[in-house]
């Protein structure tokens, strides 16, 4: 597929390279490249691991493994070749070889892949993933769901992947997406052309909604929880929709922003969900380490550290949990303050 450059009055054709002919291999080059950027293929993924193979067949290894902000796992398979090869039914086998992995089989995963990959680090692996997961507010562990999504990425695809893919995603549950990569040599440079080619973007777009609504309908019926979501309104003005313990965070600095004192806003809330410390303390090091300090019976992971609010000497801290307690409190504070005007609605489904 040329791409054209437009050069003065006339177009200037640059025919594709092939990744061989540029040195460039998968696991070596185009693997690494994306595990450092893997915002490329999709914003909503996390890499978790690299190189996977947590089963008895240690030869076989999942390229890439991430996972999603719903809690979906996500095979990632690369091919540098023009057809693809056969590398869907090789990610069917192992999206069914990790479906049943739970939160914590995750997070161990994801602590080797940190200790690898950025071993000067002093990451809590836990914490970032119920960081990084868009879940429910309860203290329970996470749910990842037993959907696992495929992205196929290669130079090109045959006719006979891309129709295997199609037919899968007639099928509720599946969602298999193919990525296409072409190089461009271009004055001694070497450009990548990336397109999701199935399902088209705008279709891609649609099946993401449908399914969140549909996992949230099977985790509400399975487990009775609430993932009810809210937008925090401003002066009239709706802002984007939180899950419900941002929510809560977003109101209470919103209400701030507007000068309405933490104090003030301590008072109106549920007790030991928004406490003060001692002192102004500005990095979530900082932060993290007054909490434990003061309050040594809290769990830190439970509050916003990275969150906290500084005012008059004083540092206030909000709790992540909030559970059934989010609507009554989110109608109070906009209730105590009304000159604010910072108010809720709930989030259509």
């Amino acid at each position: 597929m040329p791409l054209y450059e437009i050069d003065g009055d006339h177009l200037r054709r640059h025919d594709a390279a092939r990744f061989a002919a540029l040195g460039l291999y998968e696991r070596k080059d185009l693997q690494r490249l994306l595990r450092d950027d893997i915002a490329v293929l999709s914003p909503d993924l996390l890499v978790v691991a690299e190189e996977f193979g947590n089963w008895e067949d240690s030869r076989r290894r999942i390229d890439l493994l991430a996972i999603d902000k719903a809690g979906h796992l996500v095979v990632i398979e690369l091919k540098r070749t023009d057809d693809g090869g056969h590398m869907e039914l090789q990610a069917l086998r192992y999206a069914a070889m990790v479906s049943a992995m739970s939160f914590d089989e995750v997070v161990a995963a994801y602590e080797a892949h940190l200790v690898r990959t950025r071993p000067d680090d002093e990451v809590d692996a836990r914490a970032e993933l119920l960081g990084w997961l868009d879940v429910g507010d309860n203290d329970d562990t996470p749910i990842v769901s037993s959907d696992v999504r495929i992205i196929l990425v290669s130079a090109d695809f045959g006719r006979e992947l891309t129709t295997a893919v199609l037919w899968l995603n007639r099928f509720e549950g599946m969602d298999v997406r193919c990525v296409r990569l072409i190089p461009y040599q271009i004055d001694g440079r070497i450009l990548l052309d990336i397109q999701q080619v199935i399902p088209l973007p705008e279709a891609a777009d649609y099946q993401i909604r449908v399914g969140r609504k549909a996992t949230e309908q099977e985790r509400r019926g399975s487990d009775n929880r609430d993932w009810t979501r809210y937008h925090i309104v401003i002066d009239g003005q709706p802002l984007p929709d939180q899950n419900k313990r941002q929510a809560v965070r977003l109101m209470i600095e919103s209400l701030v922003a507007r000068e309405v004192p933490a104090a003030a806003i301590g008072k109106v809330l549920t007790p030991g969900r928004f406490r003060p410390l001692r002192g102004e303390h500005h990095t979530d090091e900082e932060v993290q380490a007054a909490l434990a300090e003061q309050y040594p019976d809290v769990d830190v992971r439970r509050w916003f550290t990275d969150h906290a609010l500084v005012e008059n000497g004083t540092t206030w801290v909000v709790r992540r949990i909030w559970g059934r307690n989010t609507e009554p409190m989110l109608t109070a504070l906009r209730d105590a303050f009304p000159d604010a005007r910072v108010g809720f609605q709930r989030a259509s489904t």
